[in-house]
């Protein structure tokens, strides 16, 4: 596995989490380092990292907020 790839991988605990829980990803990494961004992508889909899970998550905290405000009047 390429150094660069390996340091990007120990910088986040999640991106480790993820390769340990996939360890087929082993394979993939270490024949093309290229295979990276599709291993960000895969790991993003499953911890829900993506910017519309995120916008996704505002507004269902907004929607409870407000359900709440309008259950105290």
């Amino acid at each position: 596995m390429d150094i660069i790839v390996q340091q990007k991988l120990n910088a986040d605990k999640k991106m480790l989490d993820y390769l340990k829980e996939n360890s087929y990803w082993y394979k993939d990494l270490n024949r093309d380092s290229d295979n990276y961004m599709k291993y960000v992508k895969a790991m993003k889909d499953k911890y829900h990292l993506k910017i519309t899970d995120k916008i996704n998550n505002a507004i269902d905290n907004i929607d409870i907020i407000s359900s709440v405000l309008n259950a105290l009047k």
